[in-house]
């Protein structure tokens, strides 16, 4: 029965997060943010390396340049997670929309801004709100945590040694 199936390949995941958008979504990376904006982007990339490592999804974070940012985009990549900074005049929402636009593969788009999620929605895209993403994270953290854990007991026997 399978003899005649073909093989299908799953298309490349490309999560795309608004950077800012899901900061400030989130109680605890706000309130990093509100003491230094670094620390708030920081804590967000490290929580998205976490997801990362258990996925091997291509993610795209995009954060606002365009008050005071560089007059060119600029990029970096860090631990795996590629990062792009608006240039100065142009809103991360432009560079998302953007990248919607030109994709050739599956897209996710982590966002609480109505205009961008129609705009995903509308070409074929899923949106999903920033709370909601963040709490995927969190469940994501609690499974790694568990599964060290349950390793740990694994390798030494899973027993207490109770005297």
């Amino acid at each position: 029965m399978l003899e005649g199936r073909r093989q299908t390949r799953f298309p490349t995941v490309h999560i795309i997060i608004d950077g800012y958008n899901l900061i400030r979504q989130s109680d605890s990376l706000r309130c990093l943010e509100k003491i230094n904006l670094e620390e708030g982007r920081n804590a967000l990339i490290q929580s998205v390396s976490l997801y990362k490592r258990q996925r091997e999804h291509r993610i795209t974070i995009v954060f606002d340049g365009w008050e005071n940012g560089a007059l060119e985009e600029g990029r970096d990549r860090r631990a795996g997670i590629h990062i792009i900074y608006s240039r100065r005049g142009e809103k991360a929402d432009e560079v998302i929309k953007r990248m919607v636009q030109g994709r050739g593969e599956e897209i996710i788009v982590v966002t609480s801004d109505r205009d961008i999620a129609d705009f995903v929605n509308r070409r074929g895209g899923v949106a999903i709100p920033s709370r909601e993403f963040e709490s995927l994270l969190n469940r994501r953290k609690v499974q790694m945590f568990t599964d060290d854990v349950s390793v740990e007991n694994s390798e030494d026997g899973g027993s207490e040694n109770h005297e």
